[in-house]
């Protein structure tokens, strides 16, 4: 016999209101409520007919997701993160990559909003963002993270960019490097934050803000080892004396460590690197890479919350979420001295 919402309050001895509730992601749900609530769900192996519940309510119960790279570690763990909290209401989560297109973004925006999500999640690759959509579909609420256009005054969700730039290169300076290069990506939010939390760093240490030291390639999320490995190669032709570069990403940052070797140079004696985003795996790289933490897991999991919250209440007041990223120190930005 199929089990009920009815049979989990009685159970737990709750309103079948609170049940449906934490099933539709409310916020005004404690905690504790939310977890008796959920595990009595798995341990009746409770499954939410979605179908019935879409009828009622107007609602498909899916989220679509559009991001420039589902290879990339970030978006990857991000979706991942997403997913785990969209579960847990009975939300299904369409995932599309724009391969860092704006034109196949467009498409595959199109595409998802023609299946009826309830919310939207895109990580745009557009420069130049006037709105998200060109489908004449405007019912469809909509959060924009890792990426975002002020302009459009719509909730984000994403990293304090800015103070990953600032972070990265106050370590080095730090650690006693003067020449500091960066190596940067296409103008969009993440990469213009953290290029100016790196200007205004080396400004605020009485350091000088050389333009010819900032380094940018179009394509750091989905090649960023090829594009650091290219954008190390010319600093190192029109700057040898660069004794620390700050990356956009760990990518870029392991491409431009390799460049650095097969130039002779030594890591970190004579050039020191940070990179963001903190890979699972750059601890255990020839040189473990010393790099800024994003908090990848919270910022889906943050996603997650706000998107509920959005299928429930379409109209909510636009908001802004920025986490802030912590420094992993490793071995690729620390003298002997400094270890």
């Amino acid at each position: 016999m199929a089990v009920r919402l009815k049979d989990i309050a009685r159970d737990l001895n709750v309103s079948t209101v609170t049940v449906s509730k934490v099933l539709r992601g409310n916020p005004d749900i404690s905690e504790a409520t939310r977890a008796r609530v959920l595990q009595r769900m798995q341990e009746l192996n409770y499954q939410p007919n979605m179908l019935a519940r879409g009828l009622a309510s107007g609602r498909t119960y899916t989220v679509g997701l559009v991001v420039p790279d589902l290879v990339q570690t970030f978006f990857a763990e991000f979706a991942k993160s997403l997913s785990e909290v969209l579960r847990e209401t009975g939300r299904a989560l369409i995932i599309a990559s724009s391969e860092d297109d704006p034109a196949i973004e467009q498409s595959e925006i199109r595409t998802i909003l023609s299946r009826g999500v309830d919310v939207l999640l895109v990580a745009s690759c557009q420069q130049n963002l006037a709105s998200i959509y060109q489908s004449g579909d405007e019912r469809t609420p909509y959060l924009l993270i890792d990426r975002n256009y002020p302009e459009l005054e719509a909730p984000f969700v994403g990293g304090d960019d800015f103070a990953v730039g600032r972070m990265a290169t106050q370590h080095l300076i730090d650690t006693g490097r003067k020449r500091i290069a960066h190596i940067t990506g296409r103008p969009l939010s993440p990469s213009m934050e953290r290029a100016r939390g790196y200007r205004e760093t080396l400004a605020a240490n009485q350091l000088p803000v050389d333009e010819s030291l900032v380094v940018r390639f179009d394509h750091m999320d989905e090649a960023g080892d090829r594009e650091g490995y290219a954008a190390m190669q010319r600093l190192l032709g029109e700057h040898p004396d660069v004794d620390a570069v700050f990356c956009y990403n760990d990518l870029a940052a392991i491409g431009a460590m390799e460049a650095a070797r097969d130039a002779g140079r030594s890591i970190p004696k004579e050039i020191a690197f940070v990179g963001c985003g903190n890979m699972p795996y750059a601890r255990y790289l020839r040189t473990p890479l010393t790099s800024i933490d994003q908090s990848t897991e919270r910022l889906g999991q943050q996603a997650g919350r706000l998107a509920i919250q959005l299928a429930e209440q379409p109209n909510l007041e636009p908001r802004s979420v920025l986490l802030e990223p912590t420094l992993v120190v490793r071995e690729s930005s620390l003298t002997t001295s400094a270890k």
